[in-house]
């Protein structure tokens, strides 16, 4: 019996699935086809994850019976339960850059909408845009996998699924677009002798522009050249300084690189929220903070 978290055994399914969401001959609607779409999306983030190690989709257990299935250390794979979609696509969106946990998260409530509600669940956002959102995640994952398009869909389909990466890009920049000249609109129309309503209102409308993140860094506006705010929760590395501050003492920190999640600026209430308008913007992808010591010194172990 294939074990539930071989890594090669959910690469077959993956593609199993995506043959039926790509299935051309007509007798699956839109709903049907990103249904099987979405299921393939989580079957190769869990692919992704158990590449690495099986212990990263394995479900912690007070006992450790879970995780000690998924070392190969204890059989049972019959009991073997994985991660839920929002911790798998959590894990994924820290590991592997730039992957979309609020947009894998979308895909995976749309397909719960589907199957447990009254509504058709995808028909927030019209197919086009949907594929084209759907693969740009897809991708990401591959690449952190060493596999290829042509290995998940097959050589036939690859020009397929390249169109709709295609007009993923050129959506962002136009949503790009849109958000810088929207932002400089308004600066302009604030600071003329008497602005319109409409405008004070929007910035009145938020104390603060800020996401509430553990890090921030200073960074300059792509919109209007004024100080804005880069924001982030995870670090993907940390260092820890010791300085001897007297003979007897020592001062430590530890110093982080932050990966920018968020962006905002007072000045013209641009927001930018996302990895992928931030590098499109031109703005930093991470950034230097620092860190507080006892959050990464190493503990000592207890004996009770």
């Amino acid at each position: 019996m294939t074990d539930p978290y071989d890594h090669d055994a959910l690469w077959l399914k993956t593609k199993l699935f995506l043959n039926l969401a790509m299935d051309s001959d007509g007798e699956r609607t839109f709903e049907e086809r990103a249904l099987w779409a979405s299921l393939a999306l989580e079957l190769l983030a869990k692919f992704a994850l158990a590449r690495v190690s099986p212990l990263l989709i394995a479900t912690p257990q007070e006992d450790g019976t879970n995780l000690l299935i998924a070392a190969g250390l204890m059989n049972g794979s019959s009991r073997f339960r994985s991660i839920p979609a929002h911790t798998l696509f959590g894990r994924c969106h820290k590991a592997f850059k730039p992957f979309n946990e609020k947009e894998a998260m979308l895909f995976a409530e749309s397909r719960n909408d589907f199957l447990h509600g009254a509504g058709l669940g995808f028909g927030a956002v019209p197919e086009d845009a949907w594929w084209a959102r759907y693969w740009a995640q897809v991708v990401i994952l591959l690449d952190h996998s060493e596999r290829d398009l042509d290995g998940l869909v097959g050589f036939d389909r690859v020009d397929i699924v390249e169109k709709y990466l295609a007009l993923n890009a050129k959506n962002l920049e136009r949503r790009l677009e849109g958000l810088l000249e929207r932002a400089r609109r308004l600066l302009e129309r604030h600071q003329v002798s008497n602005p319109p309503d409409w405008v004070e209102r929007e910035f009145s409308r938020f104390s603060s522009l800020s996401a509430g993140l553990s890090h921030r860094s200073e960074s300059t506006c792509p919109a209007c050249g004024a100080d804005g705010v880069l924001e982030g929760e995870e670090a993907s590395n940390y260092e820890i300084r010791t300085e001897r501050v007297s003979d007897e003492d020592y001062d430590s920190w530890v110093e982080l690189t932050v990966d920018a999640d968020y962006f905002s600026c007072e000045n013209c209430r641009l927001v930018l929220d996302g990895y992928e308008l931030l590098s499109l913007s031109g703005l930093p992808v991470a950034f230097g903070a620092v860190g507080d010591y006892s959050d990464y010194a190493e503990g000592e172990y207890g004996n009770d």
